[in-house]
């Protein structure tokens, strides 16, 4: 039969054309082919005949399947080894970035000739993200000076108990540089912190808040303990969604643009009411003041004298410091108002990655890169033995803990601050604020009572490896990460419903995170703060020491007519009858005794002074 030599069946289109066009004739299913067995074809039927023969024998049927399973193992042995041995050869449609288009069409076999066209496959590869990198902390290297560095004893001066500065063994400044953390550090549990903005403002509370910090009822306090993944607190500026603008707290447009490019390191700094002076940094690299933003925050008073006094123009600049005036000032008591800059610095630069914050009062007298890479530079059991042997030296008390102190030093921390030099327990502090007239005893009462209802105890050994319950708040060093600024934001709260005084809610806020995480605040000496600041006089004690300042004589120098004068200490002295030869003064007794130069110090002339209670 022949035809157009086409066939229609379920296996495709075949055509059969010769070189010239020619239609090939096909054999229909009737059609009965004889072919003579090829001589191959033979053999194999008798190799086939061989192995059944023998197959049957037991020996015979053993040794087979052993050749043929040596056989597989081989095959498959080398299989594997050449799939691992290659490499993958992407095809350039493939891209594992993005989507990407893979015609696979030519995989077929092209003298199949399969009547399938268009065929394509959008293959998306998403490989799992890389683990997030956090810095860790480092040691220095063996051998270096700052590595085997202990505290010395204190010197033995008995007319000086107060507190003074020790040594702390900073790096270079080009070292310090070099060893700042290209990546943040861990956030044990919270990863994502956002903050509360009300409109309208919600004023339903038990007691407490304001208009600035909102009124969070006694169950968002609570929740706000509950660490999660993610959290939603409220962190002051709760009237607008910029804080700085229309919130409290109010900044100008050109400031807020400013800060927001402040992307390293931040130093601020607060002068409200005009209660300080604006102290000039010290010792400064020329790298920091290019690199480091220098912020200081004052109001109109302040503003005021800094024109008057210290010549602050359009530049906004005195000395090293940027000066930003803040309008519409959330509270009426400027110590409360410095609670803002000084605990929600994260919320101002919202791209800073640390700050160091410092009182109105300090002076800042060592370079900010390495204050951030030597603090904090010991551990708690330093910290505990210090408190317990102020007067021994390290080496004396136990040499051991000292070659223990080496490695806690420059430990990866998020947050730290000094310990009170003197107190270290809250209901202890709550007493000095009354009897130094701090706040009033009643709201100081209320918030240690209700503080002491939630579980808080009186210090003891119990809470070693905490050494104190109490900071000197006037210098915070933190990383801005969400754990840091989540303490920050619920420290805040605490200060805005009780007290100002921070130094009562520090350990309350302190303890439930750490009860819900394994991050807590490390705590460095306040001899150890001392020697990166020094504390001046508030201006209003300056100008009562400026009163109080005996004029000094002038003296003209006398007409030439008159004699040289002659020296006191030339005359001749009467000489007592009761003891011939005596040129000395008679012996005071009682309080007219003096006891030399030292007896009388000069207190309009500090240097350093003990903080306030």
């Amino acid at each position: 039969m022949t035809g157009l030599g086409v066939r229609s069946s379920s296996y495709g289109s075949l055509d059969k054309t010769g070189l010239n066009g020619v239609v090939l004739p096909i054999q229909t299913a009737t059609t009965t082919i004889r072919t003579k067995p090829s001589k191959m074809h033979k053999e194999r039927e008798g190799v086939v005949h061989w192995i059944c023969k023998f197959a049957g024998r037991k020996k015979v049927g053993m040794l087979l399947l052993f050749l043929i399973s040596a056989v597989v193992f081989l095959r498959v042995l080398f299989v594997g080894r050449g799939e691992d041995g290659q490499e993958v050869q992407v095809p350039p449609s493939l891209h594992f970035n993005g989507s990407s288009v893979v015609n696979h069409s030519s995989m077929f076999n092209e003298e199949q000739n399969i009547n399938i066209r268009n065929i394509s496959f959008n293959v998306v590869f998403s490989p799992p993200p890389p683990p997030p990198m956090h810095f860790l902390g480092y040691t220095l290297p063996q051998g270096h000076p700052c590595h085997t560095f202990t505290l010395p004893p204190p010197p033995a001066d008995r007319k000086r108990t107060g507190p003074r500065p020790c040594p702390v063994c900073y790096l270079p400044v080009e070292e310090a540089i070099a060893l700042m953390p290209s990546a943040p550090s861990f956030s044990p549990v919270l990863k994502n912190l956002t903050y509360i903005y009300e409109e309208p403002l919600n004023r339903d509370t038990e007691f407490g808040g304001s208009d600035f910090g909102g009124y969070p009822t006694l169950k968002h306090r609570n929740d706000s303990f509950d660490i999660k993944e993610t959290m939603n607190v409220h962190c002051g500026f709760v009237k607008g969604p910029q804080p700085g603008r229309n919130t409290g707290f109010d900044m100008n447009e050109a400031d807020l643009l400013e800060m927001k490019q402040c992307r390293g390191v931040v130093v601020a700094s607060a002068v409200f009411d005009a209660f300080d002076d604006v102290k000039a940094p010290q010792n400064i690299s020329k790298y920091s003041e290019e690199t480091v933003c220098f912020y200081m925050f004052v109001d109109e008073e302040t503003e005021s004298i800094l024109k008057r006094e210290r010549g602050l123009n359009d530049t906004k600049k005195v000395g090293i410091w940027r000066v930003v005036v803040v309008h519409n000032l959330p509270y009426s008591d400027g110590r409360r108002n410095g609670k803002v800059p000084k605990l929600l610095v994260h919320r101002m630069f919202p791209n800073a990655r640390y700050s160091l914050w410092i009182d109105g009062k300090l002076e800042l007298v060592v370079d900010p890169y390495q204050i951030l890479e030597s603090v904090p530079i010991v551990g708690p059991l330093e910290l505990w033995l210090a408190m317990l042997l102020p007067a021994i030296s390290c080496l004396e008390a136990a040499s051991s803990l000292c070659l223990m102190f080496q490695f806690l030093w420059r430990k990866n921390a998020t947050f730290a601050i000094s310990k009170h030099y003197r107190r270290f327990d809250v209901f202890v502090e709550a007493e000095a604020n009354k009897a130094a007239g701090k706040y009033d005893n009643a709201s100081l009462d209320f918030q240690v009572d209700f503080y002491k209802n939630e579980g808080l105890t009186p210090y003891s050994v119990a809470k070693f490896p905490i050494t104190s319950d109490v900071p000197e708040g006037c210098v915070i060093l933190r990383e801005h990460v969400p754990i840091s600024n989540l303490f920050t934001c619920l420290w805040f709260n605490e200060v805005d419903r009780f007290t100002s005084r921070d130094q009562i809610s520090f350990s309350t806020v302190r303890d439930k995170i750490a009860a819900k995480t394994n991050w807590t605040v490390s705590m460095f000496l306040d001899c150890e703060r001392r020697n990166f600041v020094i504390q001046r006089y508030h201006r209003a004690e300056q100008e009562r020491f400026a009163r109080q300042k005996p004029p000094v004589p002038s003296f003209s120098p006398p007409p030439p007519s008159l004699p040289t004068p002659v020296l006191i200490s030339d005359l001749p002295r009467k000489v007592s009858s009761g003891r011939a030869g005596r040129t000395s003064p008679p012996r005071r007794r009682g309080r007219d005794r003096r006891s030399g130069a030292r007896g009388h110090r000069k207190a309009n002339l500090p240097v350093r002074l003990p903080d306030s209670a």
